[in-house]
């Protein structure tokens, strides 16, 4: 049977967060074109793969503002996250199965009365 935690709500809402941002982040890469400054486009069949980008315009001030904004917040968060003092209560394997089980947590919505604060 796999162990249970309390996981803190704040704990909880910073590991959602977090899981938003990269989301967000990962969403707006995918759009912007591959090179953030304007690049002329290439072809190279010479590699064990071929690999070809079409010309880039690079990224506009706003796009580059956003991106470094959701890089800067992911950072915020990674770090509140992975020094929590939740964690300090753990050792060893419960430790590292926690993590692993709060990385998750959004799958499944929380039981009541099963927070702390």
């Amino acid at each position: 049977m796999a162990t249970t935690y309390d996981f803190p709500s704040d704990l909880r809402a910073g590991q959602e967060e977090l899981h938003q941002v990269r989301a967000e982040l990962s969403a707006l890469l995918k759009r912007l074109p591959w090179s953030v400054e304007p690049l002329d486009g290439f072809s190279d069949a010479g590699g064990w793969r071929k690999i070809e980008r079409p010309a880039s315009p690079g990224w506009t001030a706003d796009e580059q503002a956003e991106v470094e904004k959701l890089r800067r917040r992911e950072h915020e968060l990674a770090i509140f996250v992975s020094t929590h003092r939740y964690w300090s209560q753990l050792t060893g394997p419960h430790h590292v199965d926690a993590r692993a089980t709060l990385k998750h947590a959004h799958e499944t919505p929380p039981q009541p009365g099963s927070e702390e604060t």
